[in-house]
């Protein structure tokens, strides 16, 4: 078995893809995997395909011109999910979209299209709890930052309901572990960027700062809460403890 690995990043995963593609070493005998999530095995041969970016837009072109661009959006959503199995499904279901076009999706007769679904869902559910989760700090008058320590990159989904929410603000998610942020400027379309590290370490400052509207939120929860009817279990099912560091209403003392 061929195992090709990449980066996590989806420039990356589509080069990794062309190079399996035109390795015609035959899907069966080769395994697509992210370098820092594979299991070495000894008796495999391992190949790291570095990011290029025009075997990238090869993939692309052929994915929409192919297939479909509905179907594109569909594997470049999934891409962001940050699982051992995602890149190899990935790869496995645009064959059979190749082979069948964007109506294999409905086809889970096939135990890809069936993995790729779990992927996107889970993904989606994951978005769906850092929208609840995201807590913003005013660092200084009319800018708020918010931070996030997401698994996956679903950073970018959370301009579109943010956007919505503050269209009149100036604030920043910013995802601690992946290095990206979405910006959105006051009365301006969001946008997404790759952070360096030096960027990233001084929007980590911003967390040390407390904000007037911190506090009453801090006070608020406090006050709300009825010990009687706490349940921590019911509560971790809802807000699991990996992705509480920054909630700020777990980081008070209680009563």
């Amino acid at each position: 078995m061929t195992v090709f690995t990449c980066d996590y990043n989806w420039e990356a995963m589509l080069s990794c893809i062309y190079t399996a593609w035109t390795s015609r070493l035959g899907f069966q005998n080769i395994r697509l995997a992210l370098e820092e999530n594979v299991q070495r095995d000894l008796f495999d041969t391992y190949i790291y395909v570095p990011c290029d970016v025009a075997n990238a837009e090869s993939v692309i072109d052929a994915v929409n011109i192919k297939i479909s661009p509905a179907f594109y959006s569909e594997l470049a959503y999934a891409g962001m999910a940050y699982e051992p199995e995602a890149l190899d499904t990935i790869y496995r279901v645009m064959l059979l979209g190749f082979a069948y076009g964007p109506q294999v999706l409905d086809m889970v007769q096939y135990e890809p299209v069936i993995r790729f679904k779990e992927i996107s869902r889970r993904l989606g559910n994951e978005s769906c709890r850092f929208k609840e989760a995201v807590r913003f700090h005013e660092v200084r008058k009319n800018l708020f930052v918010a931070h996030i320590e997401p698994k996956s990159k679903i950073c970018i989904t959370l301009g579109p309901p943010f956007e919505d929410r503050m269209p009149s603000e100036n604030w920043m998610i910013v995802d601690d572990v992946n290095k990206e942020a979405v910006i959105h400027p006051k009365n301006e379309h969001f946008y997404l960027r790759i952070l360096t590290s030096q960027e990233l370490e001084a929007l980590q400052e911003t967390e040390r700062l407390n904000d007037e509207y911190t506090d009453l939120w801090k006070v608020f929860f406090d006050s709300i809460s009825i010990k009687e009817r706490e349940n921590y279990r019911c509560q971790r099912n809802h807000s699991p403890l990996w992705a509480r560091k920054h909630i700020v209403e777990f980081n008070i003392p209680h009563k």
